[in-house]
């Protein structure tokens, strides 16, 4: 394995890193509220970091998403890249392509996905129903309908309670009961979005169907869903590694400046390993997601080393940026200091990726079908 970033992926990751500092700083920050910084958006679009994603492949992804959490930017980026781009790169057709390809890579087009930390969620195909009220019989029941194919006589219905950027998405990329994904446009008949706050400023949303019609991304068996849900989980990993390391760089900054009884913090024994054990997570959560996409990128067996990175991101990643809050002392819970932001994002990405426990146990049972000995 050699994580050393391409001459592609450097200076992509070298744009990013200009943008998002000169862009998502602490004031605009604060007048962007819990929605999505439109004007950031529209740079790293038209500076073509969306568009290269297809180009650098996962590992390069992970590599702008650390960017991103290091200043808690808020854009769709990791959602549109992996339910968006790569996901049509991997298993659109032609057609899909060619009508949605353009928006995600100029922005114009959000995707994201309703995917759960817990497998399939709640939603289910079924057959519609004609003017008459007869039942339509798709291809898709039968289990012959074709990636990509819009399944006039299939309808989706259920709920997903929280999907990340959902207020700002114009198609959803959703997985049914039986591991089937489906793209619905958030705008269609029988799809409806509610606003949810929550921890971290995503532009949430409750996603309610009822009798939606979707188009099918991928065939009618489990692999695209499969393949989707992991690159998502090791990108958002990946974000996590950002969000800690930037933790973690305000907590030595900050400790290095405040001084106690003429001394600054940061000469504190107990200040000095609390510090270091942040650190040493933080470098955790980021190889585990670098071996994860690396592994995504060559086409090799990966579904463990993603939930191996989600692991790691959930479960130290709330320890970072606890530690991070921790070293500030009570400036750690004032909103009025940016350090508050890395802790929001930091619990929130650890909901939102299964918590710890949950991850292992989901790891524990794969380990187990597939015959390694733990």
């Amino acid at each position: 394995m050699d994580f050393t970033p391409t001459e592609e992926q450097q200076a992509a990751r070298d744009l990013a890193a200009r943008i998002f500092g000169d862009l998502s700083t602490h004031e605009r920050l604060t007048a962007a509220g819990t929605g999505t910084d439109a004007e950031l958006w529209k740079r790293l679009c038209g500076a073509g970091l969306l568009e290269a994603v297809e180009e650098i492949g996962l590992l390069g992804l992970v590599l702008l998403l650390e960017e991103q959490g290091r200043t808690t930017a808020q854009v769709p980026f990791a959602a549109t890249a992996v339910c968006g781009l790569l996901a049509l790169s991997a298993y659109g057709t032609e057609e899909q392509q060619e009508a949605m390809g353009p928006g995600l890579r100029n922005g114009s087009m959000v995707a994201v996905g309703a995917f759960s930390a817990t497998g399939p969620g709640p939603v289910r195909a079924s057959a519609g129903e004609d003017s008459h009220g007869s039942a339509l019989r798709g291809p898709a029941l039968s289990g012959t309908g074709l990636p990509g194919q819009v399944l006039s006589g299939t309808v989706l219905s259920g709920t997903v309670p929280v999907v990340p950027w959902l207020r700002d998405a114009t198609h959803v990329v959703v997985p049914d009961a039986d591991r089937a994904l489906w793209i619905v446009r958030t705008g269609s008949a029988g799809v409806a979005v509610d606003p949810v706050e929550t921890t971290a400023p995503w532009s949430a949303g409750r996603l309610t169907l009822s009798g939606a019609r979707g188009e099918r991304l991928g065939g009618p068996g489990p692999e695209a869903y499969e393949q989707i849900r992991g690159a998502a989980r090791i990108a958002f990993a990946g974000l996590q590694a950002g969000v800690c390391a930037g933790s973690v760089a305000r907590a030595v900054a900050y400790t290095s400046e405040r001084e106690q009884f003429g001394r600054p913090l940061s000469t504190k024994q107990g200040v000095q390993l609390r510090a270091a054990d942040a650190h040493m997570d933080t470098e955790a959560i980021r190889v585990t997601a670098y071996e994860a996409a690396w592994r995504y990128d060559q086409a090799l067996p990966h579904a463990s080393h993603a939930l191996t990175a989600a692991w790691w991101a959930s479960e130290a990643g709330r320890r970072v940026v606890h530690a991070g809050q921790h070293l500030h002392g009570g400036v750690g819970a004032d909103v009025e200091y940016p350090v508050h932001r890395h802790f929001l994002w930091g619990r929130q990405l650890d909901a939102y990726l299964g918590s710890g426990g949950q991850v292992l146990e989901e790891l524990g049972d794969l380990l187990m079908e597939e015959g390694i000995e733990a």
